[in-house]
């Protein structure tokens, strides 16, 4: 059995990770060769609401400065990266609420990049209305709609939302549910520690960063950063729904799982294993919300006919918000009665003890992150299943007597040496 923890990357990590696709060129194809891949797409989010006036990043205004950037990330744009950029706040100046809180336009489409015409819209900007994070993160989810490739939003911002009751972090967490592996990168423009919670809180939620930037040159590199993360070779996650038994649950090949998990439910999943085969199995669960301490995750591998074989489980205290565990089974070599391989279904049941703290929504579910690796088994896999530490104790006792033998030796030869010295 294998337990482990591992800190918050993005998702989550790693749950982050996070949520990316495969975008890489195989080794040896040209750049500009198809691979049969969907190619990854950006989609740059940024606040122009009213606020971006400000005169406090290098001198400049807080426009200005994200222009430059944005001007200098159109630059450095990998080719095969399909991006977008999307407004909030750019145009109702208004003071009527309801149409400031639907004030978000699509500046450039998500497509083939052109760097003239894309610079050339980014130009025409200026600060102008209301912070709509909320709505303008569904529009900018929309727009990266189609495709297997990876999607990912950078939102910049300089203030929090001014669209209650519409919680941009529900927002989040219910583009997440949907499971098209998308993630959201955020970055504040202002050191406002209420600002940091609710960007935080945005991007835990789909398994992305947050960053706090003042100077324009640290907003042109944190994003050049986030546009090349979406064209880097990682593995994509399967979305999948677990039953609530072994026998309504999907079957899964080896490959990597997201789902969700509401609180109080365990979820069922179905491997086949054949014989001299092994199976390696990881969960992760996540707390994208403010969650009680005193958690924890357990991963059963069980028979069709409920015998537990093997179990994982981790135990948190709220200082990290995902929670790891692990299991391995080695399938002897066996035969059915007709001499042929026997193949064997096993259930793996997740469950998990998190709790919401007051006032928290339990909906949708906790992400959940399951990796599935069915490889070959070692040379007497079910000796090792069997015997456990056995095999190490024999490496033991080895050692010892080996070293035991090799003191008696060097006594022997030390009594000689010193003998054939006195005699000389």
């Amino acid at each position: 059995m294998i337990t482990r923890k591992r800190p918050v990357a993005g998702v989550c990590v790693l749950l982050a990770a996070l949520t990316a696709g495969l975008v890489a060129f195989p080794a040896g194809a040209a750049a500009d060769e198809p691979t049969g891949r969907d190619a990854p797409k950006v989609n740059l989010l940024l606040d122009v609401s009213g606020s971006m006036r400000a005169r406090d990043i290098d001198g400049q205004s807080r426009m200005a400065a994200a222009k430059q950037a944005f001007n200098e990330v159109l630059d450095a744009t990998p080719k095969e990266v399909e991006l977008g950029i999307r407004t909030l706040g750019a145009n109702y100046a208004g003071d009527d609420r309801k149409e400031g809180c639907k004030d978000t336009a699509q500046l450039y489409p998500v497509g083939p990049l052109d760097r003239t015409e894309a610079k050339a819209a980014v130009a025409t900007l200026t600060p102008t209305g209301w912070t709509p994070i909320g709505p303008s993160l569904l529009k900018a989810a929309d727009d990266l709609e189609g495709g297997n490739g990876s999607k990912r939003i950078v939102l910049i911002s300089d203030g929090e939302d001014t669209c209650a009751p519409l919680d941009p972090c529900e927002v989040a967490r219910e583009i997440a549910a949907k499971g098209i592996g998308l993630t959201i990168d955020t970055l504040g423009l202002v050191p406002n520690a209420k600002l940091s919670r609710q960007l935080s809180c945005i991007a835990e939620a789909t398994g992305g960063t947050y960053a706090s930037v003042e100077h324009q040159d640290e907003l042109t590199d944190r994003v050049n950063e986030l546009v090349d993360r979406a064209a880097e070779p990682v593995v994509t996650p399967v979305a999948t729904e677990g039953a609530d038994s072994c026998a309504k649950a999907p079957t899964l090949k080896s490959g990597l799982y997201t789902d969700r998990e509401e609180f109080g439910q365990q979820r069922w999943y179905r491997v086949d294993v054949l014989p001299g085969q092994e199976l390696r199995a990881s969960v992760s669960v996540g707390a994208d919300r403010a969650m009680n301490p005193n958690h924890g995750v357990l991963l059963r591998a069980v028979t069709v006919h409920g015998r537990e074989i093997v179990r994982g489980e981790a135990a948190g205290n709220g200082r990290t918000d995902v929670l790891s565990t692990g299991l391995r089974y080695p399938k002897p070599e066996r035969e059915d009665d007709d001499g042929k391989p026997a193949a064997e279904t096993v259930c793996l049941a997740v469950t998990h003890s998190f709790s919401a703290g007051a006032g928290v929504k339990t909906t949708p579910g906790l992400p959940l992150e399951l990796t599935v690796d069915v490889v070959d088994g070692p040379d007497g896999a079910s000796d090792v299943a069997s015997f456990g530490l056995g095999r190490g104790w024999w490496l033991l006792g080895t050692l010892v007597l080996a070293g035991f033998l090799a003191g008696l030796l060097w006594g022997w030869l030390s009594r000689w040496r010193f003998a054939v010295w006195r005699t000389n």
